[in-house]
């Protein structure tokens, strides 16, 4: 074969035409979800200690700055569906890291507060929590992390509504 039969090899400069990559990595569904993906396997490395999801050390985040507020409310605040919530909070419970309570004025409603374990574990996995985001975003300038948190910001406020739970203001 002639060297002008041959077919050229790509360079590492030259990236491969992939079809099925193209067709994906086009819709902001299919990144949203592996970006998901990716910042949970990064926050389980960062955080391996105490075998934590996000959704659990959200929920735990959100009964430190208001203990006391309803199951409902905590899943409004997380976007989490009613039975989500209620299972996360019952494991959470389970660990010794939440406590429910009957809500005092109205008994079908239980409210959570976080313990004291909750919050020394908390402590000991922030420093985690907060590597896992910053290695997520590490591929983007200071000015770009900046923007991409503003531009989700605005997509998740902007479309809230379609959400598992939706938080009525």
């Amino acid at each position: 074969m002639t060297e002008a039969g041959r077919k050229k090899k790509p360079t590492p400069a030259e990236p491969v035409f992939d079809p099925a990559k193209q067709a994906l990595w086009s819709r902001p569904g299919f990144l949203i979800r592996r970006l998901n993906q990716i910042h949970y396997a990064l926050f389980f490395e960062e955080c391996a200690a105490e075998s934590i999801t996000p959704v659990q050390y959200g929920i735990m985040t959100a009964l430190s700055l208001r203990p006391g507020i309803d199951q409902t409310t905590i899943g409004l605040e997380l976007g989490l569906d009613r039975t989500t919530t209620a299972d996360v909070l019952k494991r959470l419970e389970e660990k010794g890291y939440v406590e429910r309570k009957v809500h005092p004025e109205d008994r079908r409603s239980r409210q959570a507060f976080i313990t004291k374990e909750g919050m020394r574990v908390m402590s000991q996995l922030q420093a985690g929590m907060w590597n896992a985001g910053d290695r997520l975003l590490k591929p983007l300038s200071a000015a770009d992390r900046k923007k991409f948190m503003e531009l989700l910001s605005v997509l998740v406020d902007a479309n809230n509504q379609y959400g598992r739970a939706v938080r009525q203001i």
